[in-house]
């Protein structure tokens, strides 16, 4: 089966919902193809929650377009989009600089955040097609708490929303926002939308992949729902290996070479 493309995830909007996750590497790239997810971002989150970083502001190009290769490999259906580190898509020549080393990688689209229209549109001449973000975002927030819950944030929130759309991104991720507004812009767009912490009335919801499996244990935002105790279940696995070579039942007859 060929990879979905930008124009069949509009095409889903308002008719199918849009399943997302974030993925770093090629092991687990490839299980969430498998599982069928419709995208995959390779999220700046990598800082956090592979490098221990507090937030992802330290988060380099290079580190970025060497995990979107990882990541590339282990892909056969889902769309792959890069997320572009702060201050890579300031400018418009740079950000259609920079978004090549995406494309070079293996990934299809670029997502950014931010109401960047000039880099925006720069991208999209450049055939470059673009997720953008706004509510919270991580790489220029000074707090992780949820946006546009006075009236002049919400409109805000709402025309940055609809000149993004206009400027002719494929979707836009909507994160830490009140549900009632996530709606609003959800009606309000042509394209997808995609909720983190925005309701369950947006096109799609995407989240982190170590979040929803129970691994990143330093902290669990209200709108993390864990599929699966991941963390817990792991080291109790190795905790049955340490145990294992400790009373020397591990390596067995069967596990060695004769």
């Amino acid at each position: 089966m060929p990879n979905i493309t930008t124009e069949q995830i509009k095409s889903m909007k308002g008719k199918q919902k849009i399943i997302a996750l974030t993925a770093y590497d090629y092991t687990f790239a490839k299980i969430l193809d498998e599982a069928g997810v419709d995208i995959i971002l390779v999220g700046d989150s990598v800082g956090m929650v592979c490098c221990g970083d507090k937030d992802t502001k330290s988060v380099t190009i290079e580190q970025m377009a060497y995990h979107t290769k990882a990541v590339a490999r282990g892909v056969k259906h889902a769309l792959v989009i890069g997320d572009m580190p702060i201050h890579t898509f300031d400018d418009p020549k740079g950000a259609v600089k920079n978004a090549r080393m995406f494309l070079d990688a293996g990934a299809t689209a670029v997502k950014v955040e931010g109401n960047i229209v000039g880099s925006v549109k720069a991208l999209i001449n450049e055939g470059i097609p673009v997720m953008s973000h706004v509510g919270l975002t991580p790489q220029t927030a000074e707090s992780f708490k949820v946006r546009g819950k006075n009236k002049e944030e919400a409109e805000k929130i709402l025309s940055d929303a609809k000149a993004l759309d206009k400027a002719g991104i494929f979707s836009l991720v909507l994160e830490c926002i009140p549900a009632q507004l996530a709606e609003e812009i959800t009606k309000a767009i042509s394209v997808p939308t995609i909720g983190i912490g925005a309701g369950s009335l947006c096109d799609g919801q995407i989240l982190v992949c170590y979040d929803l499996l129970g691994m990143f244990q330093d902290f669990r935002p209200k709108f993390v729902r864990r599929f699966w105790e991941g963390g817990d279940a792991v080291k109790e696995a190795i905790v049955q290996f340490r145990q294992a070579i400790e009373t020397g039942s591990f390596p067995s007859q069967g596990e060695s070479y004769t």
